[in-house]
Order: C-alpha cells, then sequence, then structure tokens
C-alpha cells in the first residue's frame, strides 16, 4: 500500500444511523455521503466506551479501557500508554490536532503531538468529578435542561466548529507544504452534534419538527425495563425535562441540524484538500466518539450499549483504498492506531505487538481479522461496569454484579433485529449462543475484576478531591466548554 498523509476527522456523538448513507430517511449529510461513496464505509464500528474521554483514550492508544484505565471524564489521558502519535513523531512525521482532544491537558509532546492548536481539554485537569461517584448514584439534574433549551440559534460549540475549520483550512493551505519530505498525520476534532441541541438556524430549518420519525420506544409503557437501565435512565435524567411532543421534536430537529452543519464543516475541509490537491497522496479517516441514544427507549445522551449510543460511523477513503465499498466486519476505534501507522509507513513497534487493533486499510482490502471487539463503560450513571462485544450476528451485552446482584446480560440477534427490539438472553433457545458469546467476552476481560479495577482507581480519585460530599456539594458542569469559554456549574445533585 502507498505512503499518504492521513487527515482524521473526530465528531462527538453522531449515531451512525443519522447519516444519508446509513438509510436515513431525512438527514442530510451530502458531504459524507460523497466521502462513502469514495471509499469505504465501516458498517459495524464501535466505539470502545460510550462515553468522551474513555473512547478517545483508546483511539490514541489503542488500547480497551481496562488496559489504559481512563474508566470516566475526570479521568483522562495523561501521556501514557503511547499514542499513535508519539510512533509517528518518532519516525519523523508531521503529528498536529485541532481542536476538540479532551486529554487532561495541554502538552503537545506528551500527548503525542508536534502541536495542538485550539485543544479543547477536560475542564481544569480536574474534569467530571460527579461521574466517579457509582455505588449511589447521583441525579444529574443539569441534564433536564436538554429538551428546553433545544432549538435554532448559535452556541460556544457551533462557534468553535467554524474556528476548527478555519484553522484546519489555513494548516493545510500553508502548513501542509512545509512537511513534504514524510507523510503527516493531522487530526481535526469537532464538537458538533454534541449537545446542546442548538443549531446554526440555516442548518434547523432544513428539518421541520413537525414531521420528524418519534424516537423508538418512547413512549412510557413501551421502555424495556432492565435494573442496570432504570438506573442509568434515572441517574441521567435528560427525558424528565420534556414537557410536552413539540419539544421532544425541536430537540430531534436540533440534533439534525447540528449533524447537518458537521456535514458542512466536513465538506469546507474536504473542499480544501481537493483545492489544494492533496487527494492523490492523503488518506481520510472519518469517524465519531460515540452515538447519542435520541430518545430511543426514552434515553438521550450515550452511555448505553445500544446501538444508537455504542455503534459509531466509520468512513475511510484515498489511495488503496476501495471505492463505493461497504465492509461489515466489526472494527472500533481501537483500530485508529495501525491504521495511523500503516497509512504513512510507520514500522510496527515491538512494544504494541499485545494492541488489539487492526489496520482498517487492510480490512477494506479483504483482510477479516480473528478477534473479539469490545466496548466497556465504567463512567456517569452506571452502577457497574457494561461490556459488550460482537460474535458474529449477535450482540452480547453483560453487567458486572453491584450491591450482591447481578443484572440479568442483554442478547441481540443484529441480523435478524437490527433495531434491538427482542433481548434474547433469557430464550431458552439461545442459550448456547449466550454461552459462546460470555466465553469470547471473558478470552478479551474479566468483567468483575475490570469492575473493581475502575472502583478502585475512581475511588482514588474521590479522596483526592475530598470524598463524596465534597464532590456533591461542588456540583457540576453538563459539557466541557471550548477553549477561552469558562466553565458553567449548571446544578448540585441532591
Amino acid at each position: 500500500m502507498p505512503q499518504t498523509n492521513l487527515i482524521v476527522i473526530l465528531s462527538d456523538e453522531h449515531n451512525p444511523k443519522v447519516t444519508g448513507h446509513a438509510g436515513h430517511p431525512i438527514v442530510r449529510t451530502p458531504n459524507l455521503d460523497r466521502l462513502a461513496a469514495r471509499g469505504t464505509r465501516f458498517t459495524s464500528a464501535y466505539t470502545n466506551c460510550p462515553i468522551c474521554v474513555p473512547a478517545r483514550a483508546s483511539l490514541a492508544t489503542g488500547r480497551y479501557v481496562h488496559e489504559h484505565r481512563c474508566w470516566d471524564n475526570a479521568i483522562a489521558y495523561d501521556g501514557t500508554p503511547p499514542t499513535w502519535g508519539h510512533r509517528t513523531r518518532a519516525a519523523g512525521h508531521r503529528t498536529v490536532s485541532i481542536g476538540k482532544l479532551h486529554y487532561q491537558d495541554s502538552d503537545p509532546q506528551r500527548n503525542g503531538f508536534d502541536e495542538e492548536i485550539l485543544p479543547m481539554h477536560i475542564v481544569d485537569g480536574v474534569g467530571d468529578l460527579l461521574g466517579l461517584i457509582r455505588d449511589e448514584l447521583p441525579r444529574r439534574v443539569g441534564a433536564m435542561k436538554l429538551g428546553p433549551e433545544a432549538g435554532p440559534g448559535e452556541s460556544d460549540y457551533t462557534r468553535y466548529d467554524r474556528d476548527i475549520v478555519t484553522a484546519t483550512r489555513t494548516w493545510l493551505r500553508d502548513e501542509a507544504p512545509k512537511h513534504r519530505e514524510h507523510p503527516w498525520v493531522l487530526y481535526v476534532g469537532f464538537v458538533a452534534p454534541h449537545f446542546p441541541l442548538i443549531a446554526p438556524k440555516a442548518f434547523y430549518d432544513l428539518y421541520d419538527p413537525a414531521t420528524l420519525p418519534w424516537p423508538k420506544l418512547y413512549g412510557a409503557d413501551q421502555r424495556p425495563r432492565h435494573p442496570f437501565i432504570d438506573q442509568q435512565r434515572a441517574s441521567m435524567c435528560f427525558d424528565e425535562g420534556f414537557t410536552d411532543d413539540d419539544m421532544v421534536r425541536r430537540a430531534l430537529a436540533g440534533y439534525f441540524g447540528l449533524t447537518s452543519f458537521l456535514d458542512d464543516n466536513i465538506g469546507r475541509i474536504l473542499g480544501a484538500v481537493e483545492e489544494l490537491g492533496l487527494w492523490s497522496n492523503t488518506r481520510v479517516l472519518y469517524s465519531s466518539d460515540h452515538g447519542d441514544n435520541l430518545g430511543a427507549r426514552g434515553l438521550w445522551g450515550k452511555s448505553t450499549m445500544y446501538e444508537e449510543s455504542v455503534g459509531i460511523p466509520m468512513l475511510l477513503a484515498g489511495a488503496g483504498v476501495p471505492a463505493g465499498a461497504c465492509v461489515d466486519t466489526p472494527v472500533s476505534l481501537a483500530d485508529v492506531f495501525q491504521t495511523t501507522l500503516d497509512a504513512l509507513g510507520v514500522p510496527a513497534h515491538r512494544d504494541d505487538a499485545d494492541l488489539p487493533g487492526h489496520s482498517l486499510i487492510a480490512i477494506a482490502n479483504g483482510a477479516r481479522p480473528a478477534r473479539t471487539v469490545l466496548s466497556e463503560y465504567h463512567a456517569a450513571a452506571s452502577p457497574s461496569g457494561s461490556f459488550m462485544i460482537r460474535h458474529g450476528q449477535y450482540k452480547y451485552i453483560h453487567y458486572a454484579a453491584f450491591r450482591d446482584t447481578q443484572p440479568p446480560p442483554m442478547l441481540f440477534d443484529l441480523a435478524k433485529d437490527p433495531e434491538e427490539l427482542t433481548d434474547l438472553a433469557a430464550d431458552p433457545q439461545y442459550a448456547r449462543v449466550r454461552a459462546d458469546c460470555d466465553a469470547a467476552l471473558r478470552e478479551v476481560v474479566d468483567p468483575q475484576a475490570a469492575d473493581a479495577l475502575a472502583r478502585a482507581d475512581q475511588q482514588r480519585y474521590i479522596e483526592r478531591y475530598g470524598g463524596r460530599a465534597a464532590i456533591l456539594g461542588r456540583g457540576t458542569f453538563r459539557f466541557t466548554p471550548p477553549p477561552g469559554v469558562d466553565a458553567q456549574y449548571f446544578a448540585k445533585a441532591p
């Protein structure tokens, strides 16, 4: 395969079903659709954790969460273990980031970059301490602002994403020509379509709220009941802020508008790649750190192992990548590590031999690695660790025990039931499938041991910041502000 530059574009909270090329009946994403047509789409792509900080640490290090131990949005990447950026820099390749990273703080060389432009990291190097508290889940009452604030307008996030586009186009025009001796890698981190669900009017107006499809299983009598999900829904109480059907539809229009806004921004970057004649020696990888439930089952935001949340879009285009192709081999953010090295022609390092990922370039060209792709969650609104694997056509979700109870697992046949309407875990006819899936999961991780390790690490952070009462008294912000904007503490949990 040819050695090329690589542009990695990562959005935040992009539900994989909300694109035109994925078959969404309403949402408009012409630029991402063209990128998909130009390259390969991975139709079974997953985050390694459905929340920002751990997912981004997996993307950077190529390791699962229980290996890098960035468990939640307060325990962020701090320079170890090494990232693909450390490997590319050591091999002499210019490695630059623009936009959201969500590491501990800005230290480019420590983080694996030559330069960080407009970086967003966790607030004050501390992040979301409330997510550390998991024995008695606090109610995150600030979440109830999601519905009331949704609608047309501008936010700090939309302004930030526009600045990221400008900085990226400037770098491609002015800086990329200075680094022709070796291929370079440019990481671009957008925030859209992450809430607040406030979309620029031109994009919000693309969607008439009255015509939007209603969220799946949204009615109170339709929502699946499960002890883990029930506690999660009560803690991350987004839906309690919705007062009527119109507000639900405005929230959906806001999300769809932000998705089209993101698409437009990506189109401006891809336009620069075209205008500057870079396509002949540049590959482009697009993905997101996780998805968004978008009201399905009465859930909003991320944090669950349903496809809307744990699934992600994944597109790769450029030299040596088949055009117009779809690959259903399960892949994850952890694959970005080997993909980056493969694109730039950087030899594998001996210390990376145990990494679980594989090059997406190779998978796009027919490689079918034998492995189990894992996602796990130990963060906000989780009474215990949750673990998801794909095993052939099946998705298996295991929950670690908590309070001397063992929550039942979940099992879905995604080939027959892509919308996850029927949980097969308790069906005797699927007992063998469930046992096989559980065995496959335990070949990758010991769920109870990982859960115990996460809790021990989190308890040390709780003690570092004065204990549970001090953290609850501090309150929390709802989302990380962009650089130059102060964090606003919206609400304190009782």
